[in-house]
């Protein structure tokens, strides 16, 4: 598994992956920073004070919890943003790294954007819990990787597992593979973690999870859709 990520970390910023990184970088940050100034104008806007001194901290005390905020929102945002690169970040390691075995079928659009939205709201709602902890030390810090690890490798998984099977045999897939799964969403987390590294996530995690699909299958016969 520590092979497959460093593999997948290596390739993350190689040349056959460079263009649909930059994309996925650019929107993750847009989508972050559009998140952070809609945030700021709806305090400032609901929230005024008559004093200037205490307007004025209002505002520093707002873009200080905007930024520490965003820390959290990393990790949904990535998910989302995953959701409309990952067939081709998927692909792309099938020609370079499976040529010897059939390529997976790309998830609808819909569908894909669907399953994206749908875990950026569970997302959100998790580590909107561990920001909330951020005065109980050392708790939040547990919660937040645990959780993450668990949502982070459960949806990568998913989503490059649905390339080659059903949703009822990828479920089947992550029941014999459940703790493997979970370690590769900690490292996932891991990344999520360390600032500006992490807006790579949804390349690294894509080409992460689909050699581990490889792997995890390869000694087992499951159905094929």
């Amino acid at each position: 598994m520590f092979q497959d990520a460093l593999r997948a970390f290596a390739l993350t910023f190689s040349r056959d992956y460079r263009r649909v990184l930059l994309r996925s970088i650019a929107l993750a940050i847009a989508l972050l920073v559009a998140l952070g100034i809609g945030a700021y104008y709806a305090l400032t806007y609901f929230v005024t004070l008559d004093m200037p001194w205490a307007q004025l901290t209002l505002e520093i005390l707002s873009v200080v919890g905007i930024a520490i905020g965003a820390v959290f929102l990393v990790p949904p945002v990535t998910s989302l943003v995953a959701g409309l690169f990952l067939d081709d970040v998927a692909a792309q390691v099938e020609r370079s790294e499976f040529l010897d075995q059939t390529e997976g079928t790309a998830l609808p659009v819909g569908r894909s954007i669907w399953l994206s939205i749908k875990f950026f709201g569970v997302m959100v709602g998790v580590n909107l819990v561990a920001l909330l902890l951020l005065l109980v030390p050392g708790v939040n810090i547990v919660v937040f990787y645990i959780a993450n690890g668990y949502l982070l490798g459960r949806e990568y998984f998913q989503l490059a597992a649905m390339r080659y099977r059903s949703e009822d045999e990828v479920a089947l897939v992550r029941r014999h593979h459940a703790f493997g799964i979970f370690m590769a969403g900690l490292i996932i987390a891991v990344v999520v973690s360390i600032p500006i590294l992490n807006l790579v996530t949804p390349v690294f995690a894509t080409i992460f999870m689909v050699r581990l699909h490889k792997r995890f299958t390869r000694s087992r016969s499951y159905a094929r859709r």
